[in-house]
């Protein structure tokens, strides 16, 4: 009726714009990967109100920048860059996906951020991921006409983006810095490429920016006795059994 379980996603990472995970979380999907996890990626929108480049050179980095992290999907919603809202038609696209994809753990934005879709991407996620668990919501399978089945991720993950916040949990990333990095290099249009970049400066296209995101890894891992880490909150306190598994 839906996706079999040895079909579905381990780990499904969202963001409002493609870069976002990349930024934020590619050192630890960089690490799931290679572990064996099968991890999608969910880009809300185009990024096309974005300065610099297109959409469509966007969407070309981003599919160049899921085969460096080693991920097994990637679909963009197109929900509308700086206009899409917590409302009916986005939640309903949401819970679509996430019943197709069936993911276990569920990555989103930062809570609050400068950019404002950073924010909303982030309730739009904590709502639909709740929605989806409910059987009453219908919603079908475009593939095959069928009834989705309910489905509600165990985890929900909120990566830090542009500004800092206290993290919950740190994901030690020190093995996967180049990974990440490869992948942020792959949006070409969007960071830095060299002094003979001519593009408009933006926020994130200067040099600075991945100096700052750097020294950000740097400060997460030192927190947690490590060299470079990422940092996420929980919508819920992690639980488990013996103490000794967070050492």
């Amino acid at each position: 009726m839906s996706q079999s379980r040895t079909d579905a996603m381990d780990v499904c990472a969202f963001g409002a714009h493609p870069d976002d995970v990349e930024l934020s979380a590619g050192g630890t999907l960089a690490s799931m990967t290679a572990m064996g996890k099968r991890v999608a990626l969910v880009d809300l929108t185009l990024g096309e109100l974005g300065t610099r480049g297109t959409s469509s050179t966007r969407a070309a980095e981003a599919e160049d920048a899921a085969a460096i992290l080693n991920v097994v999907h990637r679909e963009n919603l197109d929900l509308g860059d700086g206009f899409f809202e917590v409302d009916r038609l986005s939640l309903v696209k949401v819970i679509e996906v996430l019943r197709r994809l069936r993911p276990r753990v569920v990555f989103a934005n930062a809570k609050s951020d400068r950019h404002p879709d950073h924010g909303r991407g982030s309730a739009l996620l904590e709502r639909a991921c709740f929605l989806s668990g409910l059987s009453k919501i219908e919603t079908m399978d475009k593939a095959s006409g069928e009834q989705q089945l309910p489905w509600r991720p165990q985890s929900l993950y909120f990566y830090i983006q542009d500004r800092w916040r206290t993290p919950d949990v740190l994901v030690d990333i020190s093995e996967f810095e180049e990974i990440k990095y490869a992948a942020i290099a792959a949006y070409k249009t969007q960071f830095y490429s060299g002094p003979d970049d001519d593009a408009p400066v933006t926020p994130i296209s200067s040099l600075d920016f991945l100096e700052h995101l750097k020294g950000r890894d740097a400060a997460m891992g030192r927190a947690g006795g490590v060299r470079k880490a990422e940092g996420f909150e929980t919508a819920r306190p992690p639980v488990v059994k013996d103490l000794f598994d967070l050492l």
